[in-house]
């Protein structure tokens, strides 16, 4: 019985020791290091790469750079009061990890209390990727090495990409057809009668997601509300687009030009037929991306109509000028 108590007086004792690495900073800050690296600490004005979570202290995750494979990149701002998150990036060097938690009373009394949040803090797990110190170097030779730093990290995402591809294939079990193009698709339904045309209007279903399964725009209400992306101005109803006619990405129009009317498919897009090397809103550079869609209908063309309108969402759009 006495070795029994001893034991689990031992295990308190862990447990203690492990709760002790959370420690408080100017402000209400709390912060926490997982992985402590020589070297000098973030400055105002550094080029800082990190890999971000930001949630609150209830888990409800409001930003996430793994979604997207990419860190986030930014030139460190000024702290805009004490104990805010710039305060708690200022501790920390290259390589580092660590857990940032700002007190949302400290946010309020600077700014208002954001809606919506609930609980004490905002939680950053934050993972140091790179740092570019500014220091005493001149503008040019500074923005030099960021830029250098740019293309040295889009090169590997070029590089990543047919294995990103040959990965998620494999591990959603997708039967795919490859194009002489390199669009990747797997038709799960088949529809019925003769494909689509050029000049011909396609009334579609679809959900767009990442590498990730994180879907980040549909025009279905149910996978909206599953994904949170859920706007309550937007009509979820199968959408017009036009074939054809360079409008969308590459990816998107050559796949929706593989159905007939009924069918459903799976698109796995490379960035070459989608956002490039610049990328688009969610979707870093050299990114492919997967879409879920089903050919509702099919309307032919009628001459005397007026031109159906340029249907609008994220993944609505031709992919930039390269």
């Amino acid at each position: 019985m006495r070795k029994n108590l001893m034991l689990l007086a031992l295990a308190a004792i862990g447990l203690a020791s492990c709760n002790s690495g959370q420690k408080k900073g100017e402000g209400g800050l709390l912060y926490e290091m997982h992985e402590d690296k020589d070297g000098a600490t973030v400055k105002d004005s550094d080029f800082v790469s990190i890999n971000l979570i930001v949630k609150t202290d209830a888990d409800s995750v409001m930003a996430n750079s793994y979604d997207n494979g990419m860190p986030f990149t930014f030139p460190v701002p000024k702290p805009q009061f004490k104990g805010d998150f710039q305060s708690g990036l200022n501790l920390l060097s290259e390589g580092d990890s660590a857990t940032i938690k700002v007190n949302l009373d400290s946010i309020a009394k600077a700014s208002g209390k954001p809606k919506d949040l609930k609980g004490k803090y905002v939680v950053y797990e934050v993972k140091v990727v790179k740092v570019i110190s500014k220091g005493k170097l001149t503008q040019p030779v500074f923005q030099g090495r960021v830029e250098e730093y740019f293309k040295a990290e889009a090169a590997k995402m070029k590089n990543a990409e047919p294995g990103k591809i040959s990965k998620y294939i494999a591990s959603h079990n997708i039967k795919a057809t490859k194009t002489a193009t390199g669009l990747n698709y797997q038709i799960t339904k088949p529809g019925t009668g003769p494909v689509i045309g050029k000049g011909d209007t396609a009334v579609v279903n679809y959900a767009v997601k990442l590498m990730s399964d994180k879907v980040f725009d549909t025009n279905i209400k149910s996978e909206a509300q599953k994904a949170k992306i859920d706007n309550p101005m937007r009509p979820y109803t199968p959408m017009r687009v036009p074939i054809g006619v360079g409008a969308f990405i590459a990816g998107w129009d050559q796949g929706l030009q593989l159905l007939n009317k009924g069918a459903k498919a799976t698109l796995v897009i490379p960035s070459s037929l989608a956002y490039g090397e610049r990328g688009f809103q969610q979707v870093a550079p050299y990114t492919p991306i997967v879409f879920e869609i089903e050919l509702v209908d099919i309307v032919h063309p009628n001459p005397n109509a007026p031109k159906p309108a340029i249907p609008q969402g994220p993944a609505m759009q031709p992919a930039p000028q390269q």
